[in-house]
């Protein structure tokens, strides 16, 4: 009977040494990740349950209840910071869970949205809290400067997209990603545009795009009204965008544009001027720097907004008039 009961305690002691060193395994192995960067995000107050359900489905392979166990064995798993993370290497759960718990290799985005002037832009990285604000103290045309393009006003130049970034980053670093990355998709079109532009350079249509993306309610009606001001450059007929008024008249416009703000001249007045305006209104997308390059065929030299954010397209005055009265009668089609 002794014997017995030593053979059972030997086998659970045995056992328990196995479990031991399964368990050691199990934790200390690096994570087998399916792709060769991993982005997740854990949101405020997510149960650890959620969180380690939230890992496994980005792309880590690791059983949930385990990393669960991990953090609530390390008194972890209630302190685990909100944010975005990113792996960029295999790791093992007890380093998943400090990486966490630290907040080290956390990120965070901004997104820049199309039609954003750069001054909203800049209120946009002011309030951030995630960003080392080491732009604050820098006028735009200083601003620019250190970003490798002195004398070029910043509108315009940055692209619109979602940036992800570590927590603490350079607000000047992020711009210079956006910048490079509007050169790139400026480049790329200006390179496919179909022939015969009255644009002269890259930089004009660049200024184009940025008034399509101000006047287009839809994305459908994109190449459409990129085609109405490509007509009206080739016959040398003025804009005539509200959206260039507007950004002209700056903190002075209230919210209504009247028929005094379209005679009054401003640089920016395409009404009273001809021609591009000499920098962009706003940062046009990808969309808008494609359609402005390959606007839609026809003899399309005027629109208006139909109420539902789509467009009408008219040839001549006369047709204009009509769809104005017709559509811009008590606001609504």
């Amino acid at each position: 009977m002794l014997k017995f009961l030593a053979r059972l305690i030997g086998c659970s002691v045995l056992l328990c040494v196995l479990a031991g060193l399964a368990a050691a395994w199990l934790t200390l192995r690096p994570l087998p990740m399916r792709e060769a960067t991993i982005d997740f995000d854990v949101a405020r107050g997510m149960p650890m349950r959620r969180v380690a359900e939230r890992v496994e489905a980005a792309g880590v392979e690791v059983w949930p209840p385990a990393l669960t166990l991990v953090a609530r064995v390390t008194g972890n798993a209630a302190r685990v910071k909100a944010g975005s993370y990113r792996l960029d290497k295999p790791v093992n759960m007890w380093e998943l869970v400090a990486l966490m718990t630290t907040g080290a290799n956390a990120y965070s985005d901004l997104a820049i949205i199309e039609g954003w002037n750069f001054s909203r832009l800049r209120a946009a990285l002011a309030a951030h809290p995630d960003l080392a604000h080491d732009t604050a103290a820098l006028g735009d045309a200083e601003l620019m400067a250190q970003l490798g393009y002195p004398g070029v006003a910043p509108e315009g130049m940055f692209a619109p997209d979602t940036y992800s970034f570590s927590r603490g980053a350079s607000e000047l670093e992020l711009l210079r990603r956006a910048a490079r990355h509007q050169q790139r998709v400026l480049e790329r079109a200006w390179k496919e545009r179909v022939a015969d532009l009255p644009l002269r350079s890259p930089y004009e249509a660049l200024i184009l795009a940025s008034v399509v993306e101000k006047e287009t309610g839809r994305g459908e009606d994109r190449p459409h009204v990129a085609s109405v001001f490509i007509n009206r450059l080739r016959v040398g007929m003025p804009l005539q965008s509200d959206p260039t008024v507007i950004y002209g008249m700056g903190s002075g416009f209230d919210g209504n544009l009247r028929r005094r703000d379209l005679r009054a001249d401003t640089a920016f007045n395409s009404y009273t001027r001809n021609g591009l305006p000499p920098t962009p209104i706003a940062m046009p997308g990808r969309a808008a720097l494609e359609a402005t390059l390959n606007p839609a065929p026809g003899s399309y030299f005027y629109f208006v907004a139909r109420g539902d954010g789509s467009s009408a397209f008219s040839r001549t005055l006369d047709e204009h008039n009509r769809a104005v009265a017709r559509y811009q009668r008590a606001g609504r089609p």
